[in-house]
C-alpha cells in the first residue's frame, strides 16, 4: 500500500483548473518473477483532501480500477541483469476537473489473490511514479485576462450589431440570423466561469468546457457553410435554412457524436476521477477510431469549403464582366467591393484551415499519452492564438456585416438614379429583402444589375 500527499502550490497564485495523473509501473525483472504477456493490475485507489496541515481528510473518490500493462525488458533476461528495470508505456490514472483544494491525498494498494490470479504476474514493484499535467499559474493568468476581455468586447459588438438590424423596416435575412448565432456561441465559450473555480470545487469544468467548444465548432462549421452558400444561391433559394440541411446536418450528427464520446469518459469522471476509457481494449480501439474518424471528416470538411469558395470566386468573376458597361465611379465602386470580399473568404479560409488543424491536433494530444513514442505537443503560445483567432474573426464578420447608417444621395453621385439607397461600402444597407449587403445582391445567380 502506498500514500502520496499533493500539496497544490498554484493556489497561492490562481487555481489550477485541470490536472491528469499518470501512473508509471516502475518493474524490476526478478528471475522467477518475470511479467506476464498482457498482464493487468488491479488497483485500489482513494483521494481525499483537506485545506490545511491539522484538519481530518475529507474523501472525495474511491475506486477499484484495472489497467493493462505493456512492459519490454530491453536486455537479455540472465541472472546478471537481474534488479534492471522493465520499460513500461505509461498508464493513465486519474483526472481532476477542479482543484479547488490545497492538499490532496493519494492512497493506493494493490492487493495479491493467488486463487482469483489477482495481481499476479506482475513481477517485483520496486516503486510507482506519477507524472502531473496541469495549467500552469502563468498561463491561468493570461487564459482568464483574455476571456474576460473578450466576453465584454464580444458582446458589445453583438449588441451593436443586432441593434443595427432591428432598426430596418424588414425582417432579418438567414444570414444575419446566422452571424448573429455564431456571436451568441462565441460569447458562451467566452464566458471566464473558471474564475468560480477558485472557490468551488466544480468537477464538472473539463466536460462543461468541452461541451462548449463543441457548440462553437457546430455553429462555425455550419456558419461557414451558409455563408458561402448564400452568396451562390439563386435569389429563390436565398434566405432558407432548409436548403443547406444536406450540409448542416451532418455537422450537427458529428457533434452529437463528438458529446456521446465525451460522455463516455468525463461523465464517468464526475462521479469517479480514476476512470479512463483508455484502460480497456475495446476503449482504446474505440477512442483510436474516433481519433481518426475526425481527423478524416475534419480534412473532408475543409475540401468541401474550398470547393464552394472556389465556387463563389467563379461567380463573382462572372459578375465581373458587366463592370466595363458601368460608369467609371459605379466600376470603381464594385471592384473595391469584389476585393474586400474576396479578401474576407480568404480569411475565412486561413482560418478554417487554422481550425481544422488545431481541432486535429487536440483530438491527436489527448491521446498521444496511450500511443508509445509517438507524441504531439501544443504550447500555450497556439492554444491563445486559436482562441483570439476565433474571436477576432467573430468581430469582424458581425462588424462587416452590420447594416450601415450611411446614405448618399443624389448630389453625391452622377449615379445616383442607379444607386439611390445603397451604400458605398461592403458594410451597405439593403432595405429590401435582397439582403444585407451589395455583394449579397450580387452575388445571386439571379441577381439584375
Amino acid at each position: 500500500m502506498a500514500g502520496a500527499i499533493i500539496e497544490n502550490m498554484s493556489t497561492r497564485k490562481l487555481v489550477i483548473v485541470g490536472v491528469t495523473l499518470l501512473l508509471f509501473q516502475a518493474l524490476a525483472f526478478m528471475v522467477g518473477g518475470l511479467i506476464e504477456e498482457g498482464a493487468v493490475a488491479n488497483i485500489e485507489v482513494g483521494l481525499a483532501y483537506r485545506d490545511d496541515t491539522v484538519s481530518k481528510w475529507t474523501e472525495m473518490a474511491r475506486s477499484s480500477e484495472q489497467r493493462r500493462l505493456n512492459c519490454n525488458f530491453t536486455t537479455a533476461k540472465t541472472v546478471e541483469n537481474e534488479g534492471r528495470h522493465y520499460e513500461c508505456d505509461l498508464l493513465p490514472f486519474m483526472e481532476l476537473g477542479s482543484v479547488a483544494h490545497k492538499y490532496y491525498l493519494l492512497n493506493i494498494r494493490l492487493p495479491v489473490n493467488e486463487r482469483k490470479k489477482i495481481n499476479v504476474g506482475l513481477g517485483e514493484i520496486k516503486d510507482i511514479h506519477f507524472i502531473s499535467i496541469h495549467q500552469n499559474g502563468g498561463f491561468t493568468k493570461v487564459w482568464f485576462a483574455m476571456k474576460t476581455f473578450l466576453t465584454a468586447s464580444i458582446l458589445i459588438i453583438m449588441i451593436w450589431y443586432w441593434r443595427r438590424i432591428s432598426l430596418l423596416t424588414r425582417a432579418p435575412v438567414l444570414l444575419e440570423k446566422v452571424i448573429f448565432a455564431l456571436g451568441i456561441s462565441m460569447t458562451f465559450i467566452n464566458i471566464p466561469v473558471e474564475w468560480f473555480s477558485i472557490g468551488f470545487n466544480w468537477t464538472w469544468m473539463l466536460l462543461f468546457g468541452d461541451i462548449r467548444q463543441g457548440i462553437f465548432y457546430s455553429m462555425l462549421l455550419s456558419f461557414w457553410i451558409i455563408f458561402c452558400g448564400e452568396h451562390l444561391m439563386d435569389q429563390m433559394d436565398r434566405n432558407r435554412f432548409s436548403v443547406y440541411w444536406k450540409q448542416v446536418g451532418p455537422i450537427v450528427f458529428g457533434s452529437f457524436c463528438l458529446f456521446i464520446f465525451d460522455m463516455c469518459e468525463r461523465g464517468v469522471q464526475l462521479t469517479n476521477p480514476f476512470y479512463s476509457i483508455w484502460a480497456s481494449d475495446v476503449g482504446t480501439e474505440l477512442a483510436m477510431a474516433f481519433i481518426i474518424v475526425a481527423g478524416i471528416c475534419a480534412c473532408l470538411y475543409f475540401l468541401f469549403l474550398c470547393f464552394m469558395v472556389y465556387q463563389v470566386f467563379r461567380n463573382i468573376s462572372g459578375k465581373r464582366t458587366s463592370l466595363p458597361a458601368m460608369s467609371k465611379a459605379r466600376r470603381l465602386h464594385y471592384e473595391g467591393l469584389i476585393f474586400r470580399f474576396k479578401f474576407l473568404m480568404l480569411v475565412t479560409l486561413a482560418c478554417a484551415a487554422m481550425t481544422v488543424i488545431f481541432f486535429i491536433i487536440s483530438q491527436v494530444n489527448e491521446g498521444h499519452w496511450h500511443w508509445g513514442d509517438y507524441t504531439v505537443q501544443v504550447n500555450s503560445a497556439f492554444f491563445t492564438g486559436i482562441y483570439g483567432m476565433w474571436n477576432l474573426y467573430v468581430f469582424a464578420i458581425m462588424f462587416l456585416y452590420a447594416p450601415s447608417h450611411k446614405r448618399y444621395g443624389d448630389e453625391q453621385s452622377s449615379d445616383a438614379g442607379a444607386n439611390s439607397g445603397e451604400d458605398i461600402q461592403l458594410t451597405t444597407t439593403i432595405t429590401h429583402l435582397d439582403g444585407p449587403t451589395e455583394i449579397y445582391k450580387m452575388t445571386g445567380k439571379e441577381a439584375q444589375e
